[in-house]
């Protein structure tokens, strides 16, 4: 897979990809989120798109991206067996923390009709497996069914180009970022981002 992204975050070692999470969840005005085994942090644009980390105490990832413009918005379709399928291949334990819980803004519920059971509605799913990422199995087998952009259409490429993976993540780089071509905002907005960031190390 040719993804700038993909290859930045690839080659981030996880305590700094835990970092910028932590730093951008602040920022983004959620608060952090213990699920059995794991912490949750996330961000979101405001607008309906968002990137949900989740943290597991044994060195693992679960990673979704959701982007509500793109064609792997699912919530329209109302079909929680697909919505299930795309985390194909994701250990079930990591699937686990998604199943059966509360929904928040950056994740809505589909529910199954038979069951009862839910799981959180991702375009994106994705995951850390201690050692390299991973494409669920599902994402990639409906990307290649439907001739689907994976990383743009799932909301990878917009989710987590906040983060700077691959680039310097500093208070300044990331106030450029949100308020880009925003002069003012950038600047009155540069201390509480610095402080932050001092917080986060």
């Amino acid at each position: 897979m040719n993804n700038a992204i993909w290859d930045a975050l690839a080659a981030t070692p996880l305590p700094e990809v835990r970092r910028r999470a932590a730093v951008m969840d602040e920022l983004a005005e959620v608060a952090p989120v213990t699920v059995t085994g794991a912490c949750r942090l996330a961000w979101n644009d405001g607008g309906g798109q968002s990137a949900v980390w989740y943290f597991a105490e044994d060195g693992r990832v679960l990673l979704l991206t959701f982007d509500h413009e793109s064609d792997l918005n699912l919530y329209a379709e109302d079909d929680f067996a697909l919505q299930e399928s795309l985390y194909k291949g994701v250990p079930d334990d990591l699937v686990a923390l998604v199943r059966d819980r509360p929904e928040n803004y950056e994740s809505l519920n589909l529910t199954d009709p038979a069951t009862g059971r839910t799981i959180h509605y991702a375009g994106g799913v994705f995951w850390y497996d201690g050692t390299r990422w991973h494409v669920s199995d599902g994402l990639t087998d409906y990307c290649r069914r439907e001739d689907t952009d994976l990383f743009g259409e799932s909301g990878f490429d917009y989710c987590l180009n906040v983060y700077g993976f691959g680039e310097d993540f500093t208070p300044e780089t990331v106030v450029a970022h949100l308020y880009e071509g925003e002069d003012e905002e950038q600047e009155a907005e540069l201390p509480g981002v610095r402080e932050v960031f001092g917080r986060r190390g």
